[in-house]
Order: structure tokens, then C-alpha cells, then sequence
């Protein structure tokens, strides 16, 4: 198996994508902090004493994809046509669940700025509650699906 972000002397590399055909592409990903009940009561009725958690959380997870070729080095700087999230409330566990939804039309995927998104998102959460719950959990963060490209479509 050729690892493409290695040339023929094992050299790293950024993958040239300039061959390939524009296309919508789509990635989805999410990932869950997990809170204590005292701490997810706090979130939910905005009672923390650093604002608004989740509202900041989202901010953080759309700056986060835009920022990911930054931050990871072979990816590409992208021009994203969309960032959506959601944060969903799981009293049960209790937990936040962070979805991120990333667009554009180009050469190469949003897999890993969808990715970038929800692991800012979720340590923008943990680090605004880090102060009354050290022991919070961020766990299962995943690309759920993606389409567009040469490799097709993913569903996990």
C-alpha cells in the first residue's frame, strides 16, 4: 500500500490534488463530552460563570474547520461553502453531542475539517467547565458519513 503523503524517498508530501475533478463533498462528524449531572444542570440553564457554554462551543467548532490546514499539516486550505452544528443535550448520561457538518465544492474532502471542528468544539466545552468538573469525558469523536470524491460515499 502507497502512502500518498510520502514521495518515492519516503519524503513527506502534500498531496497534489489539482487532477482531480471539482465535486460537492459532504463530511459529517460528531463526538460527545461526557459531564457530571450538577455540571450538565448548569449547562443547560446557562448558569456557568465563563457564559454561554454551548453557544461558545459552536463558535469554537466553525472557527476550529476553517482552521484545520493550520493545524494538520498535509491538509489543504479549503474555501468551505458551509459549516453547520448541532449540539444535542443527552440528560441520560448525562452528555453534550456535538454534530458538525462541513461543505464545499472542490478537489478534495472536508472529512478532516469536520473532525478539527468537533475536537475544538468539545475542548472549548471542557475547557469552559474545567473548573468545576475535571473529569469530564470527550469520547466516540467519528466521521458518521461523507460523499463526494473518487473514493464515494461513507456511512457509518
Amino acid at each position: 500500500m502507497n502512502l500518498t503523503h510520502l514521495d518515492e524517498k519516503d519524503k513527506p508530501k502534500m498531496v497534489d490534488v489539482s487532477n482531480k475533478d471539482e465535486t460537492t463533498r459532504v463530511a459529517v462528524a460528531s463526538g460527545i463530552i461526557e459531564v457530571t449531572p450538577e455540571v450538565f444542570e448548569a449547562v443547560v440553564k446557562n448558569e456557568t460563570k465563563k457564559g454561554p457554554v454551548l453557544q461558545t462551543a459552536v463558535i469554537a467548532a466553525i472557527q476550529g474547520a476553517k482552521q484545520t490546514s493550520t493545524l494538520i499539516p498535509m491538509c489543504h486550505p479549503l474555501l468551505l461553502s458551509s459549516i453547520e452544528t448541532d449540539v444535542e443535550e443527552l440528560p441520560e448520561l448525562p452528555a453534550f453531542k456535538l454534530t458538525v457538518t462541513v461543505k464545499l465544492k472542490g478537489r478534495t474532502g472536508v472529512e478532516m475539517e469536520a473532525l478539527t471542528g468537533v475536537s475544538v468544539g468539545l475542548l472549548t466545552i471542557y475547557d469552559m467547565l474545567k473548573a468545576i468538573d475535571k473529569g469530564m469525558i470527550i469520547k466516540n469523536v467519528q466521521l458518521e458519513k461523507k460523499s463526494g470524491g473518487k473514493s464515494g460515499d461513507f456511512r457509518r
